[in-house]
């Protein structure tokens, strides 16, 4: 048996432990109908009944497909059967990406995953698997009697190729790996004295609610910064139209000094606008009551300026 058949009559049991873990979970799932309806099924066939209908028969043929690249490696109707499968799974999700990109693909039916990339790879692994395990020279269970060792290093990794594009690599994988890199090389958002770079500080600030809130009145990028009392402070310039012309502000914030977006623990991000021409406070004037609630960090105490 040459290297390529031996792997082609690896993949059957690989094929199939995908297709049960897709295929069980659209099974016995007790809330198929209200998965189905965040689909695109149910514009493709009309209805969240019918969609649920079609989730639970895809279900059905996947574990029915399983069993027979179990027990029938090989079989060119089995091959053809997985083949179709996955061709009709590619079908589908070109479809869900054209008509509802932010569906979910109906995968499994275990959790809401968006169509991307890997659910792409995935299915066509499947066809592709299909076609290669229809030529099989002979079963998995000859080549596992074959070769041991290397049959299941080849599985491990299979498996855990098939378990990484069925976990969503955006949402589990990456942020893991993420963490993983930090601890083993250190975080990079921070200086080489472990204090966190303003570029940092900025970057956490622009994803927060204060700093939303208030880019309608900022007019310039971060003029000056300093840290005073375990607070970073980043002064913007900024204006609101009133009376006919645009009164100067400044708009200032404060953010946690040892804050970045890896390790933000809910920090809060504290904003004060002050009218530049009669040292006004209007914070709560010109950004209204969304952050001016309790634990926003606005309305307060005017942040420190510089001088």
């Amino acid at each position: 048996m040459t290297f390529t058949t031996f792997l082609a009559s690896l993949l059957p049991p690989l094929l199939a432990g995908l297709l049960v873990w897709t295929g069980v979970g659209k099974l016995v799932s007790r809330e198929l109908r209200a998965q189905a309806a965040r689909t695109a099924l149910p514009r493709l066939v009309r209805g969240p009944d019918r969609s649920a209908l079609v989730l639970r028969a895809t279900g059905a043929a996947e574990v029915a497909l399983a069993a027979g690249l179990l027990v029938a490696p090989g079989s060119a109707a089995v091959g053809a059967g997985v083949a179709l499968l996955g061709a009709g799974f590619l079908g589908y999700l070109g479809y869900a990406r054209a008509v509802a990109p932010e569906s979910d693909c109906g995968c499994s039916a275990r959790t809401e995953t968006p169509v991307t990339w890997h659910s792409f790879v995935r299915a066509g692994a499947v066809a592709a698997g299909g076609v290669l395990a229809a030529t099989a020279a002979g079963p998995w269970w000859r080549a596992l009697g074959d070769r041991p060792a290397l049959a299941v290093l080849l599985w491990a990794i299979g498996a855990g190729g098939l378990a990484f594009l069925s976990a969503g690599p955006e949402r589990t994988w990456q942020p893991r790996l993420r963490r993983l890199r930090l601890r083993l090389t250190g975080n990079p958002m921070r200086g080489t004295d472990g204090e966190v770079p303003v570029a940092a500080s900025v970057e956490l600030l622009e994803r927060s609610l204060a700093f939303q809130s208030a880019s309608g009145l900022i007019r310039s990028g971060l003029l000056e910064h300093w840290d005073e009392d375990g607070w970073r402070i980043l002064h913007y310039t900024g204006a609101h139209h009133q009376d006919g012309r645009d009164r100067p502000l400044s708009v200032v914030f404060a953010v946690a000094a040892d804050a970045t977006l890896d390790d933000a623990r809910g920090h809060v991000v504290r904003v004060s606008v002050v009218d530049q021409e009669t040292e006004e406070v209007r914070t709560t004037e010109l950004l209204g009551e969304r952050l001016t609630g309790p634990g926003s960090g606005a309305g307060r105490t005017p942040l420190p300026m510089a001088g």
